[in-house]
């Protein structure tokens, strides 16, 4: 049988987003599994994995904002900007504490950021880590991200401790070099945890031992780890439909003159089953997105 749904994964250190998925095939012994957003293999954390019918939300998940902790490590520059890759330089550090705390406050909101080479982006069809691991460096264009809101935990230089709040398509690991380069030094992570991904947190995240142990627990154990698709949209207003507008919703045909209020909707049926997302505008009521198949 095919489930469908979202479990929230801690993906321990060691293993690639990857991993994560090939391993929960092997477990719940279905293919139809997607992860929703790369971790570094060192990174831990949060990694929310979709399932069946909810596979579709892979994309929509991957763009939510995250929450990281972080750990710069100052006086020490590698290839990868991290810990894992081999160190380039190692210097004294020549910073004050007052100094690292105003210039990375000064990072908060909207920056321009280059990918690392070091990533799963492609280039040509080809990934850019792949080029990396070649021995090439290709010129990646700077990518608008948001930081929402940056937070130091604690600072015993060389080291310092933050929380990022910020946008999809950020890159942790860049923002510590940019901080140490905006200071006229050098710096790589030393460590990184992802505690949040739109509305999945850290305190509901289960590992895959976790999973395992209810797998073999039965199926009622198993279901109770997993999160329905509708889950992720809660904080979208409800809109029940009747089974003419439904039917448009399946044909993918706008419904005119439709009376509730303009917004961005989940919808559900008569018969209260979860069907997707759809919009009002000026009165008409189109899909965006559907998470069950026509009757």
């Amino acid at each position: 049988m095919e489930r469908s749904g979202v479990i929230n994964i801690y993906k321990e250190a060691g293993y690639t987003s990857h991993d994560v998925v090939a391993k929960l095939r092997g477990i719940l012994k279905q293919k139809k599994i997607g992860h929703t957003g790369t971790l570094d293999p060192q990174a831990q954390g949060v990694l929310p994995v979709c399932l069946g019918k909810g596979t579709k939300l892979c994309d929509l998940l991957a763009d939510h904002d995250k929450e990281y902790e972080a750990v710069l490590r100052l006086g020490i520059t590698t290839d990868t900007q991290d810990m894992e890759g081999t160190i380039l330089k190692e210097l004294s550090v020549q910073v004050s504490e007052e100094e690292v705390r105003t210039c990375i406050l000064s990072f908060q909101g909207e920056q321009q950021q280059v990918p690392p080479m070091y990533s799963a982006l492609k280039v040509n069809g080809k990934k850019l880590y792949e080029l990396a691991r070649e021995g090439k460096v290709v010129e990646r264009k700077a990518r608008p991200v948001t930081f929402h809101n940056i937070e130091v935990l604690w600072m015993e230089l060389p080291k310092v401790k933050i929380r990022v709040q910020c946008s999809k398509g950020t890159y942790i690991r860049t923002l510590l070099e940019d901080i140490a380069a905006a200071m006229g030094q050098k710096g790589t992570m030393s460590a990184l945890r992802r505690t949040t991904a739109g509305v999945y947190t850290e305190a509901d995240a289960h590992t895959l031992e976790e999973i395992q142990a209810a797998k073999d627990a039965g199926p009622e154990a198993l279901q109770a780890l997993m999160l329905p698709v509708e889950s992720v949209f809660e904080s979208l207003p409800l809109l029940v439909v009747e089974p003419r507008a439904e039917q448009h919703l399946y044909n993918g045909c706008p419904t005119s003159r439709y009376p509730a209020a303009d917004g961005r909707y989940r919808v559900r049926n008569a018969e209260g089953q979860f069907l997707g997302l759809a919009n009002i505008t000026g009165g008409v009521l189109k899909v965006e997105k559907l998470f069950v198949e026509r009757n």
